[in-house]
Parts: structure tokens; C-alpha cells; sequence
């Protein structure tokens, strides 16, 4: 009898998705008040997830007017594709635009999903005024190097001679090499080597000469100044990550999130400076980042994430939206840096929230959490999956399973009982358009 009422009480709430334009009415209705929208993902390799929450965002852009996309992405990569879906770039198609994004996991972002969508937006904004095109930005800061390449690269064209006092500063990282956990770990070991206030120095100085370098070519000069300033502050913040990433605990988990909230919020300012009376913006990020932390055993451990950042600032303005799958296959590595492969998806474990969704019955469906009669039928913790990059199905249920109470993490949860891989866009020996066998991949 204790599933039941978390049964009858789903199954009288959900709303079936069967594709067509008015699924989502319900989640648009209450994006009405919302500033900020952030749409998950259960895993970082799966079509459907991606797929729905492009349809989502296509209509919270035509019909709401949200100004900006900010994904869980490096920001020189993602800004490489908002220059050319606001028409600013010499980049001929969106496969040409998501070039940028060389770094693992590639398939995250180059992907046949991510593309049509960029051509979708690019199309959007050539039938509306300038100031109501819709942009498409980068949150995270794994981009250390490439981020100072861009603030020398804007230097060199708007004052050389500060360009080249930011190469000498800069030149604290060359002593490392090209990879960012190598300067983390040495300056971890000792703080003397840190490049923390060559960073530091570089940024407030970009700032200091904000208004000579912001006023000088109107709308244009702004878009490239903010582009370089958010670039400096990520080498700040970088610099700061890999650091502490060296020294264990769960601060370095924290400080990306923070990152990429500080960087959301730059962003809403940039868009009211630059016209815009009420910016709203669409955040695609991995359910772990966007569900409350507060009510996950995230939380319990001390660490915070964007969901739990944006709702204790923006309250009621913010809506949250999570993924769940059952079975299916799912693009993903075994280990960091290895190909993408084809993998097969285990089904939800018993006592899951994805086992009780199965259970409820449907091919995919809308759950408003907010409900009342949801509330209560889900006011017990469950184990909730999340597979990122990384799925390891042999030890599934100590590497991707967690507690939480999903009303409490999210607004509104769409689950797709079966769900299929995403597709790449480069195609590796480990990866197959084709169905992957029950066995994929351990064989057993």
C-alpha cells in the first residue's frame, strides 16, 4: 500500500506529451513570471533530453521573448555561437560554429540536437529588430587558457600597450603547460607558485579602463568588452579551481556553480544595459546543477549548486525544470577523456524515483510538482540518477545514484520512460547509429 498513493497521485497529475504543439501550455503558462528558466538534464548524452528542451526553449523565446540561452559550456566556445546566430560571425553554418567545442566531452555540444537548434535561433533573429534577438552564451570555466588568449586577443586590437603588460602577467601560467590540472596540482602543493594575483591584477585592470574601452564604438564596443571581461574573470575563477581542486573537500564543486551563477547574472545586467527592461534567460545545465542541492544529499554534504544560487536571488522569479529516463541507451565514456560510446541504459533501480515513474505508466509525460496532492505523495527522500559524462552501468548504484526529494529540487519533471542516445556530430569507433546490444558495453 505505500506506493500506491504516490501512484493514484502521479498518475491523476501527469500530463501525457505526445508531440504536439500544446504539450508544454501548462510549463509555459507558469514561465509567465519567470526571469530565469532552467531546464535539466538526467544525463549529458541523451536525445530526448536534449530534443525537449530545445522545444521548450524555441517557445519561451518566440512566445515569451527570452533574451538569452546560457549553457553548461565554456564561454569562448558558446560565444563563438552566439556570434553567429545574432548574424555577427563569418561562420557559414551552425557545424561550423560549434567547431569551437574541441574540448571532452565534444558530443555535448556538437551535437545534431545543439545544431538544428542554433539554426533555428540564427533563423529566428533575422525576422526581429537587433535588440530582440536572442543570444546564446557559456557558464563554465574550464577554459583557462583559451580565456586568456581572447582577453590578449581583444587587448592587442583596443590598446596593444595593455596588451602587452597582460601578456607578461599571463605569463605565470606558460611555466605549466597547456593542461589547467597541472598548474592546480603545483600550485596546490605550493602556494608560492600560484598565479592567483597575475589573474586577479588582470582583471580589476580591464575594469578599471571599462568606460574608455566600453564607450568607444557603441553597441559593439559593449558586446566586446563584456565578451573579454567575462573572459578575464573566468581566468580569475579558473585559476581559483583548479587550485582547490588539489586540495580535497567539496569547495572546488562549489566554486564552478558559483562561477556560473556570477557569470547568469553578469549577463542579465549586460542585457538591461544594453536595452533590454527585463531580461530573461534559458539555462541548460545537468539536473545535479539545476535541481535545489538543498534537497539532495548534495546538500547534505555542503556543497550548493545553481538551482539552490538562482532561487535564493531571483525567489519566485526563477522555474525549474528536471529530466527522468527509465531505460535506453545514452552517449557517454567510461573514463575522462575516452571516446564517446553507445551505452546501454540499466532500468531504474527499485525505490527510485525512475522506477516509480516507470510504474506510473506512459511513454513520456509532464509532472507539475508544485501540485499539492504530488507534494504530499512524494514527501519521502528517494534515489534519483544522474549520469554525466561518465556512466559506469557495473557500479551504477554507487556512481550515479543519490538521495533527494524531487518536489522540492525542481517545478515541473518530464520523464521519458525509453530514451535513445544522442547523436554526434564526428561518429568514433565506440559509437554506432545502431541499437547496442542487452550485453553493451561489459559483455556480461
Amino acid at each position: 500500500m505505500a506506493t500506491q498513493l504516490p501512484l493514484e497521485a502521479l498518475r491523476s497529475a501527469r500530463q501525457p506529451l505526445s508531440g504536439d504543439d500544446g504539450d508544454y501550455d501548462r510549463l509555459i503558462g507558469a514561465a509567465g513570471d519567470a526571469d530565469i528558466v532552467l531546464i535539466g538534464e538526467a544525463s549529458h548524452g541523451t536525445h530526448e533530453f536534449y530534443e525537449e528542451r530545445a522545444r521548450i526553449t524555441q517557445r519561451l523565446i518566440r512566445e515569451l521573448h527570452f533574451d538569452a540561452v546560457a549553457v553548461e559550456a565554456d564561454w569562448p566556445d558558446a560565444y563563438r555561437v552566439n556570434a553567429y546566430v545574432r548574424h555577427m560571425s563569418d561562420d557559414h553554418s551552425a557545424d561550423e560554429a560549434l567547431a569551437g567545442f574541441k574540448r571532452f566531452p565534444t558530443w555535448m555540444w556538437r551535437n545534431r540536437v545543439v545544431e538544428r537548434f542554433a539554426e533555428w535561433l540564427r533563423e529566428h533573429n533575422a525576422q526581429v529588430p537587433a535588440e530582440r534577438q536572442a543570444g546564446f552564451y557559456g557558464m563554465d570555466l574550464y577554459s583557462l587558457h583559451t580565456s586568456m588568449d581572447e582577453v590578449l586577443r581583444y587587448l592587442a586590437k583596443t590598446d596593444p600597450e595593455e596588451a602587452t603588460k597582460a601578456r607578461e602577467r599571463y605569463a605565470c601560467f606558460s611555466t605549466y603547460g597547456v593542461d589547467p590540472q597541472t598548474y592546480g596540482y603545483m600550485a596546490a602543493r605550493a602556494p608560492s607558485a600560484s598565479c592567483e594575483d597575475a589573474a586577479l591584477q588582470q582583471l580589476m585592470e580591464l575594469r578599471r579602463r571599462a568606460a574608455e574601452y566600453r564607450g568607444s564604438d557603441g553597441r559593439g564596443a559593449a558586446d566586446a568588452f563584456f565578451y573579454a571581461e567575462q573572459n578575464a574573470r573566468l581566468v580569475k575563477n579558473a585559476e581559483e579551481y583548479y587550485r582547490t581542486m588539489f586540495r580535497g573537500g567539496i569547495s572546488s564543486w562549489n566554486l564552478r556553480d558559483r562561477h556560473m551563477v556570477e557569470t547568469l547574472y553578469a549577463l542579465c545586467d549586460h542585457l538591461r544595459a544594453q536595452g533590454s527592461a527585463r531580461p530573461r534567460i534559458v539555462v541548460w545545465a545537468h539536473n545535479s546543477h539545476l535541481g535545489d542541492a538543498r534537497a539532495t544529499q548534495m546538500g547534505a554534504w555542503g556543497e550548493w549548486n545553481v538551482g539552490q544560487l538562482v532561487r535564493e536571488r531571483s525567489g519566485a522569479a526563477a522555474l525549474n525544470v528536471g529530466f527522468t529516463t527509465f531505460t535506453g541507451t545514452v552517449t557517454a565514456a567510461t573514463e575522462w577523456d575516452e571516446p564517446a560510446q553507445l551505452k546501454r541504459v540499466r532500468p531504474g533501480l527499485a525505490g527510485s524515483y525512475e522506477r516509480l515513474m516507470h510504474d506510473v505508466e506512459g511513454a513520456r509525460f509532464l509532472v507539475p510538482l508544485r501540485d499539492a496532492s504530488v507534494r504530499d505523495a512524494l514527501d519521502q527522500p528517494r534515489l534519483e540518477r544522474a549520469i554525466g559524462v561518465i556512466y559506469r552501468p557495473e557500479t551504477e548504484r554507487q556512481s550515479h545514484y543519490f538521495d533527494a526529494l524531487l518536489p522540492e529540487q525542481f517545478d515541473f519533471l518530464i520523464h521519458i520512460d525509453e530514451t535513445r542516445a544522442l547523436e554526434p556530430m564526428e561518429y568514433g569507433t565506440h559509437w554506432s547509429g545502431g541499437e547496442a546490444p542487452e550485453t553493451f558495453p561489459t559483455g556480461i
